[in-house]
């Protein structure tokens, strides 16, 4: 193995959790180096839901450092097995999404991972799995169903909790994996990469592969991101997900909002800098936690904004947060002079997405007008123009009277 090739096996390794088989990558980089002929790295996306958070970035941060050697992203939309739904990690079956949902998020989804990979032609090659399902006769079918048994199948864990707790698994369910696998198969994936809870799915894509006399792909696993709880993994449905689409202020305030021993999992994932200035900058005893956060919460902010945006992001920060100032800009809301219920008067203004989460927010002391805490949904305000309402630590509207 060449120096060279060590240094790019380094680099790839750094941050994932296994690698099936490193020395099958290591020959892979040879023989590809050698051809003068780059890899094809596969990423699968299920367009399940309309964003795209940090925890995404993570495997897609993954592939961008391969497109940096000089190798191919092949980013697959699985807007035909989103139809399916893929039951990782589910304990009940995944409900099936109408073309229209699919294609509505999948269009979203190249924008939003534009942010992070090389979007050049030579770079990114972007396939939709319904070219060739759609086409798939039933026969195929079978025949890629063959080349895997019920037994092997039974191995995902996710099946075998379902069936020992006498939860139904769906016969549709297992034509899943051994459709991601086909994906494998039809662009002819060098490299699969994905997080730790698409491990199956994955290996059974080197499985598929083999059935179909193709050199099997090397499976690599990302970890997952906490979330902003510090408990879960990041997810929408969830509610503690930091989403690329946020806005510089939004994203620099939810990253400051982490516990510190959430830094490490974050720098590691989400950021460029290398293992020994980490442990240098999470260990407070050479690094104040403080100023650790600051520096993480500008690089992200960076990285989808630029700079001077994550400059003016940590600055906005400070005025409300260290210096007690309300923020430069934010939202103006037209509203009449008449008097409404608290409760409705945040949703007037777009700081909360529902009435139930209004009161709750009023109750736990979560909202102020003017600077004045109000602990009563059912207060009647007034508005009046210049009026600043706040809902949490960086939801601001200044209120305009019609």
């Amino acid at each position: 193995m060449t120096a060279d090739i060590k240094k790019q096996l380094e680099l790839l390794k750094r941050g994932t959790i296994e690698i099936f088989n490193e020395v099958e990558l290591a020959e892979k980089l040879t023989e590809s180096a050698g051809a003068n002929k780059p890899l094809r790295i596969k990423l699968g996306l299920d367009p399940t839901s309309p964003d795209i958070h940090l925890g995404h970035t993570v495997v897609l941060r993954k592939m961008r450092q391969f497109q940096d050697l000089g190798h191919k992203a092949v980013l697959i939309i699985g807007d035909y097995t989103a139809r399916i739904g893929d039951p990782t990690g589910q304990n009940t079956t995944r409900p099936m999404l109408t073309s229209e949902q699919i294609e509505k998020n999948a269009k979203t989804y190249l924008e939003q991972a534009g942010k992070i990979l090389d979007t050049s032609a030579h770079k990114l090659e972007v396939r939709h799995n319904s070219e060739w399902f759609e086409k798939l006769t039933l026969m195929e079918m079978i025949q890629i169903a063959a080349k895997k048994t019920v037994a092997q199948m039974l191995q995902r864990d996710s099946f075998k909790l379902r069936l020992e707790n006498d939860i139904d698994v769906y016969t549709h369910e297992f034509l899943y994996p051994l459709m991601q696998g086909y994906d494998s198969v039809v662009i002819k994936s060098d490299v699969e990469l994905g997080g730790t809870d698409q491990t199956f799915n994955n290996l059974v894509g080197r499985d598929i592969q083999r059935g179909y006399g193709q050199k099997p792909q090397v499976v690599i696993t990302m970890p997952i991101l906490v979330g902003l709880d510090g408990k879960e993994k990041m997810s929408k449905s969830k509610g503690n997900y930091i989403g690329v689409t946020d806005q510089p202020n939004d994203m620099f305030g939810k990253i400051m909002s982490i516990s510190d021993d959430m830094m490490e999992n974050y720098f590691t994932l989400l950021t460029d800098f290398a293992g020994e200035k980490i442990a240098e900058l999470v260990n407070p005893n050479k690094t104040h936690p403080k100023e650790a956060k600051i520096l993480l919460g500008k690089t992200i902010v960076a990285q989808f904004y630029g700079d001077q945006a994550a400059q003016l992001a940590a600055a906005e920060f400070d005025n409300i947060f260290a210096k007690g100032q309300l923020p430069d800009e934010m939202p103006e809301i037209k509203l009449t002079a008449e008097p409404v219920m608290a409760s409705k008067l945040l949703m007037s203004c777009g700081l909360v997405p529902s009435g139930s989460e209004a009161k709750r927010m009023v109750k736990q002391g979560g909202v102020s007008v003017n600077g004045s805490k109000i602990s009563d949904p059912n207060e009647q305000i007034t508005p009046k123009d210049g009026m600043v309402i706040q809902v949490g630590k960086r939801k601001f509207a200044k209120i305009k009277i019609k």
